[in-house]
């Protein structure tokens, strides 16, 4: 750290910062739409089960349903493969999108207190969508959170919409897979106490920001990365993805919020390669 400079030092304590302002979502939202093609996306979300040495006497409390001890790893990137939030801490018993319930960014969610824009038109169209988050099966459908549609539900058109999603989305498993490849201590249980386990995994979300930004082409080579109009297997990760909950009982509006972004893409959000990835 010697070698850093104050702005360095400065940059370093708000490479975790949420967004707080529309104009600061909007900013988030913009670069998802020129890069993703995914339009009103405020960010990507999953996470993944971090091997723990649990502590002595803790049962089955950390115990998954992959069958070992751990603490849960949530994330949001933005389009560029950067950390917005981290909470780690979670028991690996809540395996599934109760798992964002337990975060404050999830409470702030539920509550309607994360300041994300009124919906807007995106430039190459007339009708107006919500802004939301993007994730997989493991979340509930809301109307501010998108999800791809269910195997079962699959139709032509929806399966359109289900690749544009998992095409934006796989930007948090690429950064999963990126941290977890570069930083070794995610290659064996961590053997710590349980809030030095949740300090250093945080460490190495903030690490992970910082290399991003400064070390790009050595730390993030370009082989690692989605194309523009193609998407590669994310590089692996030693983590666990969260369990796939059952079947939830979604809002109409929530399913309607879905359709809309579906008929958009379909129409005036249509990008001329999206065909050839069905």
């Amino acid at each position: 750290m010697s070698d850093l400079d104050s702005d360095d030092l400065f940059n370093i304590a708000v490479l975790l910062k949420l967004p707080r302002t529309e104009e600061e979502w909007k900013a988030i939202s913009n670069e998802f739409e020129h890069r993703w093609n995914f339009a009103n996306c405020c960010g990507s979300l999953d996470g993944k089960h971090i091997s723990i040495i649990p502590p002595t006497g803790s049962g089955s409390f950390y115990w998954n349903y992959k069958g070992f001890n751990s603490i849960v790893l949530l994330g949001l990137a933005n389009a560029s493969y950067e950390f917005l939030m981290c909470d780690v801490g979670t028991n690996g018993r809540v395996s599934d999108g109760g798992v964002l319930e337990n975060t404050k960014f999830g409470e702030r969610l539920a509550a309607g207190k994360l300041n994300l824009p009124q919906p807007s038109a995106p430039a190459n169209s007339s009708k107006s969508l919500p802004y939301v988050f993007i994730g997989d099966e493991a979340f509930a459908l809301r109307t501010d959170f998108l999800k791809p549609f269910a195997a079962k539900e699959l139709t032509q058109e929806r399966r359109f919409f289900s690749y544009r999603l998992s095409r934006a989305r796989r930007v948090i498993e690429n950064v999963f897979g990126i941290m977890s490849s570069r930083f070794g201590i995610f290659s064996k249980p961590i053997n710590l106490n349980i809030k030095s386990i949740e300090k250093v995994v945080l460490t190495c979300c903030v690490l992970h920001n910082y290399l991003r930004r400064k070390c790009c082409s050595t730390y993030l080579p370009q082989e690692d990365l989605d194309c523009e109009s193609q998407g590669r297997t994310p590089p692996e990760a030693t983590m666990v993805e969260l369990q796939r909950g059952h079947a939830r009982n979604s809002s109409q509006d929530a399913k309607e919020v879905r359709n809309q972004f579906l008929s958009y893409f379909l129409e005036e959000g249509a990008v001329p390669w999206q065909t050839n990835r069905m």
